[in-house]
C-alpha cells in the first residue's frame, strides 16, 4: 500500500486549498492509499525556526543552526512536533504541498515546516557527508513531491514572457532547492490560475482535473533536474564545460528545455 504525506497551508477552512487537500485525500484513499494529513494551520504549527526548536543546546553561548541541528537530530532531542512529521516523511511514498501562492512563494507556515523539518543530517548532511548526498541524493531519495497550487493571478501573467515570470521559475527554489535537494523526484507543480475570481463551475473543473492528475502521482515523469552526482557536475559544484553550453541559470540545471514548455 502506498503512503501519501498532505501537508497544507491557509488558515481558512473553506479555502480552494483546503477543499484540494481534501480532494486528494479522498481521492487517494479510494485509490487504496494511505493518506497523511498535516494541516499546519490546524495544528498550529510553530513557522518560526529559532532557539526554542534545540531544548538541549550543544553550545548555549552561541546559536549555530547546522550544529545545534545537527546536535538534536542525532542524539534523539528535537521537538516532538519536529521528530512526528520527520517520521510521517520517513514512511511517506508521496509527498504533496498545498498552499497559496503569496508574494511568489510559499506562506510563511509552510516555509517554517520545510527549515524545521528538514533538518541537519535528516534532510542534508545526510550520512555526515556534508554536501556529498544533495541534489538527487539523500535520505528522502525515492520519494515522490507534488506541488499544488493556488494562484490568484490569470495564467497568462505566469506564461515565458508573462510579467510574473513562469510559475515554474518562481517555484525552483522549492521543487529544486528544498526537495530535490533531499533526493525526492518533484513532478511538475500543478497550478490552478485566477483563484481570486474563480466561480462555482471553475472550482467543479479544476476539482476533476486534480482528481485526473492524483491518478498519475506514481506514474508520471518527473521534472528532469540534473543529478548533483551524475556526472554533470564533477566538482559537485559547477556544470563541466560540455555541459548545457551556452546556458547559465535555471535552465542550465536541466536535462532538456522543460521551462519552456511553460
Amino acid at each position: 500500500m502506498k503512503k501519501v504525506l498532505i501537508v497544507f497551508a491557509h488558515p481558512e477552512t473553506t479555502s480552494l486549498t483546503r477543499h484540494f487537500a481534501d480532494t486528494a485525500a479522498q481521492t487517494l484513499n479510494a485509490q487504496g492509499a494511505e493518506v497523511m494529513m498535516s494541516d499546519l494551520y490546524g495544528m498550529g504549527w510553530k513557522a518560526v525556526f529559532d532557539a526554542q526548536d534545540f531544548p538541549a543546546r550543544a553550545d548555549p553561548h552561541r546559536l549555530s543552526f547546522i550544529n545545534e541541528s545537527d546536535h538534536a537530530y542525532s542524539t534523539g532531542q528535537q521537538t516532538t512536533d519536529v521528530h512526528a512529521e520527520q517520521q510521517k516523511l520517513l514512511v511517506a511514498d508521496a509527498v504533496i504541498l498545498l498552499f497559496p501562492l503569496w508574494w511568489f512563494g510559499l506562506p510563511a507556515m509552510l516555509k517554517g515546516w520545510i527549515d524545521r523539518v528538514f533538518a541537519y543530517g535528516f534532510a542534508y548532511g545526510y550520512k555526515a557527508e556534508g554536501n556529498r548526498y544533495r541534489y538527487g541524493d539523500g535520505m528522502l531519495k525515492g520519494k515522490r513531491a507534488l506541488l499544488s497550487v493556488m494562484v490568484g493571478g490569470p495564467e497568462r501573467d505566469y506564461s515565458p514572457r508573462g510579467i510574473n515570470g513562469p510559475l515554474e521559475q518562481l517555484l525552483f527554489p522549492v521543487t529544486h532547492g528544498s526537495l530535490f535537494y533531499t533526493g525526492m523526484d518533484v513532478l511538475p507543480t500543478h497550478a490552478v490560475y485566477g483563484t481570486g475570481r474563480i466561480d462555482e463551475a471553475g472550482v467543479a473543473a479544476a476539482t476533476e482535473a486534480w482528481r485526473a492528475r492524483l491518478a498519475q502521482l506514481f506514474i508520471e515523469a518527473p521534472i528532469p533536474f540534473r543529478r548533483q552526482n551524475g556526472g554533470d557536475y564533477p566538482d559537485s559544484h559547477v556544470l563541466a564545460d560540455e555541459v548545457a553550453i551556452g546556458q547559465t541559470g535555471l535552465q542550465s540545471h536541466l536535462t532538456d528545455k522543460y521551462f519552456s514548455r511553460e
